[in-house]
C-alpha cells in the first residue's frame, strides 16, 4: 500500500509529545487549583466556626453584664444600701486579712535587683476588689528600678505594674534614685503552702498496768 503525503501542505507532527508536555503542565494546574480551593474552604469553615465562637462569648458577657448591671440597680436602691456597704465592708476586711505581709516581702526579695531597697509600701483594694501596692524603691541607678518593674511583671505574682513616678535625690547612702511603683498583688493559692502532707503520730501503746515486761523461767 503506497501514501503519498505532501510534507509542504501537511507538516508532520508529533501529537504525543504535545500532550505529554501541555498535559503535565494542566494536570499540575489542575492539582495545584485543587488544593488552593481545598484551603480556602477550609478557611471559610475554620473561620465560620470562630465566629460562631465569638458570637457565643460575646452572648455570655453580654449575659454578665446585664446580671451585673441589674445586681448593681438592686443594690443601688435606698432600702439596699445599707447591704450593700456592708458587704462590701466585709469583703475589704476578708481581703486585708488575706494580705500577707511575709509572702509579698518574700516575692519581692526574689525579684530585687542589687543595690536596690523598699522605702515605703501601702497596700490597697482598686475598684476591682484587688489588691493594690503603692510602693517607693531606691537605689544608685534609675536602670535598676526599671528591671526590678520588669522583674515583677514576669514574676506572676504582680500584674500591671508601672512606675508612676521617678526623682533624683542626695543621700549619704549612695541612694541617688528613687522611684515610685504600682502593680496589683496576686495572692499564691492556699493549697499552695500547704503542699507538704501533715502526718499525724500516733501515740505508742502504753504496757497495761501489773504485766510484767520480761519472763523469767
Amino acid at each position: 500500500m503506497r501514501l503519498d503525503i505532501n510534507l509542504a501542505s501537511q507538516p508532520y507532527e508529533d501529537a504525543r509529545q504535545f500532550w505529554m508536555r501541555w498535559g503535565t503542565a494542566v494536570v499540575a494546574v489542575g492539582l495545584l487549583t485543587l488544593i488552593l480551593l481545598t484551603l480556602d474552604v477550609t478557611g471559610w469553615i475554620n473561620a465560620r466556626r470562630d465566629r460562631a465562637a465569638m458570637a457565643e462569648k460575646r452572648a455570655l458577657i453580654a449575659d454578665r453584664d446585664r446580671l451585673r448591671a441589674s445586681a448593681e440597680e438592686f443594690l443601688n436602691r435606698p432600702e439596699n444600701r445599707s447591704t450593700r456597704d456592708t458587704s462590701q465592708l466585709l469583703n475589704e476586711l476578708i481581703e486585708r486579712k488575706a494580705f500577707s505581709w511575709t509572702r509579698v516581702l518574700e516575692n519581692l526579695e526574689k525579684v530585687m535587683p542589687a543595690r536596690v531597697h523598699v522605702v515605703a509600701i501601702n497596700p490597697q483594694l482598686n475598684e476591682d476588689n484587688e489588691l493594690g501596692l503603692k510602693m517607693t524603691v531606691a537605689g544608685d541607678s534609675r536602670d535598676r528600678a526599671i528591671e526590678l518593674a520588669r522583674r515583677m511583671e514576669e514574676s506572676g505574682r504582680f500584674a500591671d505594674t508601672n512606675i508612676t513616678g521617678e526623682r533624683s535625690t542626695q543621700s549619704t547612702t549612695g541612694d541617688t534614685e528613687q522611684m515610685d511603683i504600682v502593680a496589683t498583688y496576686i495572692p499564691e493559692p492556699l493549697f499552695a503552702s500547704s503542699t507538704a502532707p501533715k502526718t499525724e503520730s500516733k501515740p505508742k501503746p502504753k504496757p497495761a498496768s501489773g504485766t510484767p515486761k520480761g519472763s523469767t523461767r
